[in-house]
């Protein structure tokens, strides 16, 4: 770790103003406007990444019982249709709900 410095990317600006409504934040200082001390950009390793979120029907709002009364699955929402995205071929596919046709 290192004493806190101005950013060199910013100059300690915190980020790039474009006209008068539009400002980005600094990539490399987080829109601090310094680097150094837990704010230095090389020890970030591994932080940066997030974790993978969970799969749709895991979600916490189905813990929720008006949601949970108001969607009867929670794979096609109700709607008994499920779509599949392959990006490789770059098309989708519908099929029946795996979760209501059972």
């Amino acid at each position: 770790m290192t004493d806190p410095i101005a950013c060199p990317e910013c100059q300690g600006r915190k980020g790039q103003r474009f006209g008068a409504d539009l400002f980005l934040t600094c990539q490399f200082c987080g829109g601090l406007g310094w680097v150094g001390g837990h704010n230095e950009p090389a020890e970030r390793g591994d932080e940066q990444e997030s974790p993978v979120p969970p799969a749709a029907w895991e979600h916490r709002v189905w813990r929720d019982p008006v949601v949970a009364a108001a969607l009867p699955c929670r794979y096609c929402l109700g709607n008994k249709k499920v779509a599949s995205v392959n990006e490789a071929s770059r098309t989708m596919t519908m099929a029946a709900c795996p979760a209501c046709s059972a």
